[in-house]
């Protein structure tokens, strides 16, 4: 049996930046629907809660951000055995800890993914308590989600795009959804190409 592929975005959208892994995973659902066998899904801060999606998947993959020592906004793709060591290099938060533990504890288990995938920019901004993505981060969305479809289509798993207009599920809270929790952030920047 095929087993299937789980799209996981991770982090804490309170702080800023962190947030880019989430905010990814809701533009790939807003945009493109995943059919049965492709799972997306706001994995924030969950930690080992997590655990039962990661030992599903036979593709996982990971959008978040990650501390590579680049510049701002800068996008990086690792993938199978280099991604637990990029989210160990450098620890922005508890999430990224747990988040190894849980790939950890999958591998233990003997149900690890066969493949996996992270995606990962590089943060400006981890400080600001409710504030939203920094521009040169938000501006990475777009560019995350087609890697993130074409490692999907690479392994056999296609997304279909949605219709314009269409109700889409939200994976998380609609009040923190980006549009609603990032129009009212108080950065200038972010504020000013919110819808």
């Amino acid at each position: 049996m095929t087993r299937s592929a789980v799209v996981v975005g991770i982090g804490n959208i309170l702080w800023a930046d962190e947030g880019f892994g989430v905010r990814a995973v809701e533009a790939l659902n807003e945009g493109w629907d995943p059919g049965p066998d492709v799972h997306l899904v706001d994995g924030g801060t969950q930690g080992l809660g997590l655990l039962p999606v990661v030992e599903d998947a036979g593709l996982l993959v990971i959008l978040d951000a990650v501390d590579f020592g680049l510049v701002p906004g800068v996008l990086m793709v690792a993938t199978d055995d280099e991604v637990p060591r990029y989210l160990t290099a450098k620890k922005l938060s508890l999430h990224q800890t747990s988040f190894q533990d849980v790939l950890a504890l999958a591998q233990l288990s003997g149900h690890a993914p066969a493949r996996m995938v992270l995606i990962g920019v590089q943060p400006q901004d981890l400080e600001t308590y409710g504030g939203g993505l920094s521009p040169a981060v938000a501006a990475r969305i777009g560019e995350a989600t087609d890697h993130a479809r074409a490692h999907l289509a690479d392994a056999g798993f296609s997304l279909m795009p949605r219709n314009t207009g269409s109700d889409v599920e939200p994976l998380g809270p609609v009040a923190v959804a980006m549009p609603l929790y990032e129009r009212d952030t108080v950065s200038p920047d972010i504020s000013e190409t919110a819808p």
